[in-house]
């Protein structure tokens, strides 16, 4: 396993992903002090000594050989503010998540920058499986999830829908030659996160997403040869799409 899979600090647009510890507690009560954050979940927020018990013992990581916990808590940069946690627990056949954010801090996005950092993490670590499970009245996850790529299955677990998936699809890439699983995987994952970008606001977005992201000429044409189908897509045309991107000729 990658040595630093949990334990690495993370580091988004605007959050800071560090790894869990008991003096987190008492700013972490405060961010999840609202009962509706527990309505799909059941039980009620915790006091600060609750948390601090329970940090202590993610921090410590899962006495399962077989498993490893990550645990990071969310510190948004502007302010500071600590605003959440996203997890992950990682064994043999991939990797589950989970997100929260604290009610004053919803609807910025800041979830799903969250998650999708935790899951470009895993996928750069080689992890191929993402899993969540999601309350079928949990509409907000249930759009962060397939954001992220994940698609609802007809598995549940404790009343929850189980959403999976597959981060290492050669499919996507059927004429890239000695394409290897940890590769499609972080191709796969570039794509589904531009998607949702490429439907929002178009190709030029997309362009600008991957520009940001520091992503290649090379690998940013197999993405938006995948992004537009790539039987229908020439490869002149990925091209063209790139290379005369605005985010790649900032000066035309």
């Amino acid at each position: 396993m990658h040595p630093d899979l949990t334990t690495a600090e993370l580091r988004s647009e605007r959050l800071d992903l560090l790894p869990i510890a008991p003096g987190h507690a008492e700013e972490l009560a405060a961010a999840l002090a609202d009962p509706a954050l527990h309505a799909f979940t059941g039980g009620r927020p915790a006091t600060v000594e609750e948390l601090r018990v329970r940090c202590a013992r993610l921090a410590a990581g899962s006495p399962d050989p077989a498993e490893a916990w990550g645990n990071w808590v969310l510190r948004l940069r502007a302010d500071g503010a600590l605003t959440g946690y996203v997890q992950t627990t990682v064994r043999a056949d991939g990797a589950e998540l989970a997100w929260v954010v604290g009610t004053p801090w919803q609807r910025r996005g800041l979830a799903h920058e969250a998650a999708r950092t935790l899951l470009t993490h895993l996928v750069t670590a080689g992890i191929t499986t993402a899993v969540a499970h999601i309350h079928p009245d949990h509409r907000a996850s249930a759009r962060l999830a397939r954001a992220l790529g994940l698609y609802p299955t007809m598995r549940t677990q404790d009343g929850e829908t189980r959403w999976e998936a597959d981060l290492a699809r050669p499919d996507l890439f059927p004429d890239l030659l000695g394409l290897t699983a940890e590769r499609a995987a972080r191709l796969t994952a570039l794509v589904e996160e531009c998607r949702p970008v490429l439907a929002a606001d178009g190709m030029e977005a997309v362009q600008s997403l991957l520009a940001e992201r520091g992503v290649g000429v090379i690998p940013a044409i197999t993405a938006t040869r995948a992004l537009l189908g790539w039987t229908g897509t020439s490869l002149h045309t990925a091209r063209k799409i790139v290379e005369l991107s605005a985010a790649r000729t900032p000066d035309r």
